[in-house]
Formats: C-alpha cells, sequence, structure tokens
C-alpha cells in the first residue's frame, strides 16, 4: 500500500498519457460519457478482455488489460454492480488507491446507475487517503517489496467536485481516524495513561479545551471504581476531558461522547489466558475513537458544543490489586461487588459517566468500549452493538452508520437483564453469566446514566483485529470516528 495520496480535479476527459480508471456496471460497460471518451478501440479491447475473463461487472471485481493506446499504459476497470446494494463510493475510493499502485493515475468518476453528487466524490477522496494508512514507526527494516513504496497521485476526472468546505472535512476526518488508529496500534509501554492524556493534550492546537484529571484529582472527586481497576498498576491512571464549543452559543447544551480507555488488559487477579494477551493493547478503543472524533469536530470546526471524556487505566495483577468479592463505592454512591476483575471496561465507564452526567447535563451521552466478547459471539466483525434507552438518537446511530459503512445493530436490554446483575452484598455485581453477557454488561452501565439519553456502542469486534477492507488494511481500525462525526453532522449542528 503507498504511503500517500495526493489528489486533484479536473473536468470529465480521458487522459492521454499514465493510468486510466474507469467503473462499469453489470453488463461489464461503462458510462455512455466513459465510452464515448474512450473511443472505439480502447472500448472493443475493453469488450474482447471482459469476454475472455468473464467479467461481468461485479461489485468488488476488476480487471486490468493493457492499452492498445501506446500513449496509455493501462486500464484499470473496476465493477460496481451488486444486487439491492448502493454503491459504496468511499469504499471505491480505497479499492482504487490499491489497485493502480504508485505514480499517477486518471480516475474517470461517472458511475453506471449512479447520480454523483460533491458528497459522494468527497467520500471517494476520503477513501482513498484512507486506505494509505500504515503503522510502521517501528519498523527497522522493510521487506524487498516495500522498498520504495510511497505516493500515489489520483487525478479525479468529473463532473462534480467537493466544495473547500467538503475537502476540509475530509482531512480532518481522515486525520482524526488516523490518529484514532494510532492510538490503538500503539504498544502499552508506550501508550499507558499519562502518555494518552499527554497525546490528548495537542488537541489544544485546534482549540479544543483539554482538563487531564489526575489521581490526586479522581480521588478527590470519589470515583473510585476507576481507581480500583487501576490500582494493581504501577501507572497512574488519569481522565481526560475534552471540551469543543463551537455553536454560535457556547453556553449550549453540549452532547458527549465518553470512552474506555483501558491502555492494557492482563484481566487483573481474574487472569486472561496467554494466548492473544497482546492484544490488550488495544482495549482503548474507545478512548481512542473519542480522541478522534473531537480532532475531527474541531478541525472542521462543526458547528457544535461537543465534550470528550476518557477513562485512562491498566489492569494489572498487582498485590494491590482489586480481588473478586471486593465491594466498592461508585462515584453516583451505588456500590458494586466485584465478581470478575477481567469485567472492568463497565466500572470506568460508570465514573466517568456519571461525571459527565453530573457535570455537563449533556444532551446525550454515548459512550464507546472495547467491552465484551460476548458481542463478537453476536455479531462477529460486521457491526457494533448497540445499546439505547432513546429510540431517536438509536434510529440516528443507525443512519449514520449505514451512511459511513461504520454499522451498528440495536442489541437488547430490559428488566430480565437488569436482573441478571442482582448481587447479594451490594447494589449490584460486575458481571451477570456468560448468556447475554454483552446485553447485562450494557444494563451495568444504564445504570449510571439516570435519564439522560445514552447510547452503549460495544465495538469489541470492530475496533481492534477488524476485518481488512478496502479502506482499512490496519490492526487498530479507527472504528467509530467516522460513524459519530456524521451523527453530528447530520443532526446536531447548527
Amino acid at each position: 500500500m503507498p504511503k500517500s495520496v495526493t489528489i486533484s480535479f479536473s473536468p470529465l476527459t480521458f487522459p492521454k498519457s499514465g493510468s486510466a480508471v474507469i467503473f462499469v456496471g453489470g453488463d461489464g460497460r461503462p458510462s455512455a460519457a466513459v465510452a464515448e471518451l474512450m473511443g472505439d478501440e480502447l472500448s472493443r479491447a475493453l469488450t474482447r478482455a471482459a469476454t475472455t475473463e468473464r467479467f461481468k461487472g461485479k461489485s468488488g471485481s476488476t480487471l486490468t488489460l493493457i492499452s492498445p493506446n501506446a500513449a496509455l499504459d493501462k486500464l484499470v476497470v473496476i465493477g460496481t454492480a451488486s444486487e439491492g446494494e448502493p454503491v459504496d463510493t468511499t469504499l471505491l475510493g480505497g479499492q482504487v488507491a490499491g489497485k493502480v499502485g504508485t505514480g499517477p493515475a486518471s480516475v474517470l468518476l461517472d458511475i453506471p446507475g449512479l447520480e454523483l453528487t460533491s458528497r459522494n466524490v468527497a467520500d471517494f477522496t476520503a477513501g482513498a487517503r484512507l486506505s494509505a494508512y500504515k503503522f510502521e514507526r517501528y519498523k527497522t527494516k522493510k521487506e524487498p517489496d516495500e522498498e520504495g513504496v510511497g505516493e500515489i497521485a489520483l487525478n479525479i476526472a468529473s463532473r462534480v467536485e467537493p466544495s473547500s468546505a467538503e475537502r476540509d472535512a475530509v482531512t480532518a476526518t481522515v486525520d482524526g481516524v488516523n490518529l484514532a488508529r494510532d492510538l490503538v496500534n500503539e504498544p502499552a509501554n508506550v501508550l499507558f495513561p499519562e502518555e494518552f492524556a499527554r497525546r490528548c493534550e495537542s488537541l489544544r492546537q485546534l482549540g479544543v479545551e483539554v482538563e487531564v484529571l489526575d489521581k490526586a484529582r479522581l480521588e478527590a472527586i470519589g470515583m473510585r471504581t476507576l481507581l480500583a481497576v487501576n490500582q494493581g498498576s504501577v501507572r497512574e491512571p488519569r481522565v481526560v476531558i475534552m471540551r469543543w464549543n463551537g455553536a454560535a452559543d457556547k453556553e449550549a447544551t453540549p452532547i458527549s461522547f465518553v470512552g474506555k480507555g483501558v491502555c492494557f488488559d492482563t484481566g487483573g487477579i481474574s487472569i486472561k489466558p496467554g494466548g492473544g494477551m497482546e492484544d490488550m493493547k488495544g482495549d482503548m478503543g474507545g478512548a481512542a475513537a473519542v480522541t478522534g472524533v473531537m480532532h475531527v469536530l474541531a478541525a472542521r470546526k462543526a458547528k457544535v458544543n461537543a465534550v470528550g471524556a476518557i477513562g485512562l487505566v491498566e489492569n494489572m495483577p498487582d498485590g494491590a490489586a482489586q480481588r473478586p468479592g471486593d465491594i466498592v463505592t461508585s462515584l453516583s454512591g451505588q456500590t458494586i461487588e466485584i465478581i470478575n476483575t477481567d469485567a472492568e471496561g463497565r466500572l470506568v465507564l460508570a465514573d466517568v459517566l456519571w461525571h459527565v452526567r453530573e457535570t455537563f447535563k449533556p444532551r446525550f451521552m454515548i459512550d464507546l468500549a472495547t467491552l465484551t466478547g460476548a458481542i463478537i459471539v453476536a455479531l462477529g466483525q460486521e457491526h457494533a452493538g448497540l445499546y439505547c434507552n432513546n429510540d431517536e438518537l438509536a434510529s440516528r446511530l443507525i443512519a449514520a452508520g449505514e451512511a459511513t459503512g461504520e454499522t451498528v445493530w440495536r442489541m437488547p436490554i430490559g428488566k430480565g437483564y437488569d436482573k441478571m446483575i442482582e448481587s447479594k452484598f451490594a447494589d449490584m455485581k460486575n458481571v451477570g453469566g456468560r448468556q447475554g453477557g454483552s446485553s447485562s454488561a450494557a444494563m451495568f452501565i444504564k445504570r449510571f446514566v439516570g435519564d439522560t439519553p445514552w447510547a452503549h456502542l460495544d465495538i469489541a469486534g470492530t475496533a481492534m483485529g477488524s476485518k481488512d477492507s478496502d479502506i482499512n488494511h490496519s490492526w487498530g481500525s479507527g472504528w467509530g470516528v467516522r460513524l459519530l462525526d456524521r451523527l453530528v453532522s447530520m443532526h446536531y449542528e447548527g
């Protein structure tokens, strides 16, 4: 994959040199306008190649042929036909960037059956740039096939172009996603709570107010459940509050995002198996997403007041670590019996959510957390689990997910799941058993939001080790940044 993508725009014309990329529909043919620009010789060559290769233009399929025109290096043909699904121009952008390789290429962005808008074209450019991300800062040697991998240059020939504001928004979004990816990919010996907090402070350059609460402040505030998770670690915990006030009325009620930031999770005394434990450096994917979306909102100067809050801890099995059977009193005053110290993320969220609720009185709270393996069993890596106490907020998140491809699936909550976390010795216990584990975890969190509209996104299957796609080849995906930014731009600005 290339390290960077540069993009320029031009009218819909056929290139006289380099590589050309065109799109075809289910009949294997480009749009009439592109066919006319290609000319008879190249059109005949495409027809022969498609027939020989049995190329039907199915979505995701590609065909590359050497151009009979000596001035043109090659023609890359990409299929866009899919049954009952709209064309996703973001994924197309990533597919093109991955297919053309380094060097210049002209993309004739005229897609059969799709009326392009400036937003479609902007999404295409975002996909191309997102696909180029690589995390290589700790590699001192490159494989032979990686030598010389550098920049590709895409010229997009189209009837419509994104506005300058849309282009700036793409830059902000890509940078925010890649920030989140960097955070998730970093090893835990580099990105521990104090260092994560320091990186958040860089958002001040964009106009974000950043407040870092150290251990002494957390003790004074009374975030005892968060502190209990961290008490076995030699690294101190942090809570970071990020505020972007972009609305015309700076005193308007903010929206809020809360992220679980367990920078490394051994499971504590209830220690995890050794196999795969290295992946627990990514157990702060929720906090990474919140940091990324706060970057996006500030960088594109979103007209909204927003609060991003993240709880940063390590869960380690030191002699001082909390034990199964311990009872802790949360910031809300509710008591919690610890059954399993590996159910720690909900303890972190409990105190941070309550603090945000009481301090900022937000319009809504959305928390993101790599919370349960149960959600992966239920949904795989196709969707994040959505738990919500407000139908309007849920429907808006679902729509934003469909628009960005970061899809969510609404999961059940209710009295039956709430009963599963009743404790004989405290107000609740921190696990409710194996059955319905993701729903009972959501009901635990729900006890700390009161009547505030709230959504919980369980992103255990999407934030780390996620599926490779045309726009993401990274272990840390940055999932959630585009979803939340689109939610804001669709419904909460102005």
